[in-house]
């Protein structure tokens, strides 16, 4: 898929907030095979977009916040950030950062939902967003992990007008645009101290052979590659910098190279 503009309350952009651009750039170009440009204005602060074939896929920060974690952040596209940050803060998030205009790529806000998820907003103007989703080599999909389903459900729903399924893995869908889940982290395995967060996945051809190549460039290996009948493969890992993101190899995929 290769989107022309944001859809509005749906995920837009991924952007890894990292204490070493060039390594983390080194590292995601020999996974996933991103190219790099850094806006080169003072004021970008180093911001570095990642690419596919000269779409943009994702970005690259430094770290710009007194003990910011080194983690990956989902925005999501939004009409007016003003009203939802507003809204979101009326609703029990917070806003951790004001709404702010970016040049004229649009305007941005930095929010934690009341479960404590950080995830982003973003209001399009000349830049919307992914220009590859659902490919090799692209985001796919997020997931929300969460000790407190039902508090983060109302949230969002109230937030962005998102359908989620009452599954025991509740799907996330704008319209007829599904693109997310949330993960029950009470349901075991999740050490206690993590906090809730957002997880980007990125489309592999080969989720394992991926996995292997992540570990080979130092990542660390937090789900060993395994196969959900029916979905697919998936993987979790953290990369050499600290931050944790997931690969997803369809079973479509499967079908279609047999």
């Amino acid at each position: 898929m290769k989107p022309t503009e944001a859809v509005i309350s749906a995920p837009c952009w991924v952007e890894l907030g990292t204490s070493d651009v060039p390594r983390s750039s080194q590292f995601y170009g020999s996974l996933l095979g991103w190219t790099f440009t850094t806006d080169p204005r003072a004021e970008a602060g180093g911001y570095t977009t990642a690419a596919l074939d000269d779409a943009p896929t994702a970005a690259l920060s430094p770290l710009y916040a007194p003990g910011q974690p080194v983690a990956w952040t989902v925005s999501f596209a939004v009409l007016d950030s003003d009203d939802v940050a507003a809204r979101a803060a009326d609703e029990g998030g917070t806003v951790v950062m004001a709404p702010m205009d970016i040049f004229d790529s649009g305007r941005f806000s930095v929010l934690r939902d009341p479960t404590g998820a950080m995830f982003s907003i973003w209001q399009p103007r000349a830049f919307h967003g992914f220009g590859r989703w659902d490919e090799p080599g692209a985001a796919c999909w997020v997931e929300l992990a969460t000790r407190d389903v039902p508090t983060a459900t109302a949230f969002y729903q109230s937030l962005f007008g998102w359908s989620i399924s009452a599954d025991p893995y509740p799907h996330l869908s704008i319209g007829d645009h599904h693109f997310g889940g949330i993960q029950d982290m009470n349901a075991g395995g999740t050490p206690e101290n993590t906090p809730a967060h957002w997880l980007p996945y990125f489309r592999a051809e080969d989720a394992a052979a991926k996995a292997q190549h992540a570990a080979e460039l130092g990542a660390q290996t937090l789900t060993e590659p395994f196969h959900l009948p029916g979905t697919g493969h998936f993987a979790t890992l953290r990369d050499p910098q600290g931050a944790v993101f997931a690969l997803f190899q369809g079973d479509d995929e499967e079908v279609a190279a047999a």
